[in-house]
């Protein structure tokens, strides 16, 4: 998961395995997303790599990215997605936001707000049998 800002910048990001510099990465789906718009008013929504899919949400200058196996439903996924999003605009004011100075240290705790979120499915799993 990984929320970016319309700058390019990696505001935060949850990865199981880094393969790639987040701040790259979030530079990169920036660019891609602002070609995009170009093409189509709303640009990106998703996209395919390899076994994963990318699911992409926008909102108040932010874009907000998860990715999933391409088994699991995009329903569900949009779903977890759209419930981050949501909370990140709960826990962060629009006066936070509008007065960001690119430090992205702001945004340090938001993981432990979303924990429920980020944990991967054989934990969510335990605690749903234990």
């Amino acid at each position: 998961m990984w929320i970016i800002s319309e700058g390019g910048i990696v505001v935060f990001s949850r990865v199981y395995e880094e393969t790639l510099d987040e701040q790259l990465f979030g530079a990169l789906l920036t660019a891609l997303n602002s070609f995009a718009e170009q093409i189509a008013q709303d640009g990106l929504s998703n996209f395919e790599l390899g076994n994963e899919r990318f699911t992409i949400l926008k909102r108040a200058h932010f874009i907000f990215i998860a990715n999933s196996d391409k088994k699991i439903k995009p329903k569900k996924v949009l779903q977890e997605l759209r419930s981050v999003m949501d909370k990140f605009f709960t826990v962060y004011s629009k006066e936070t936001i509008d007065n960001w100075d690119n430090d992205v240290s702001i945004f340090s705790n938001f993981e432990q707000d979303i924990e429920d979120s980020l944990d991967d499915p054989i934990k969510k799993m335990e605690k749903a049998f234990w």
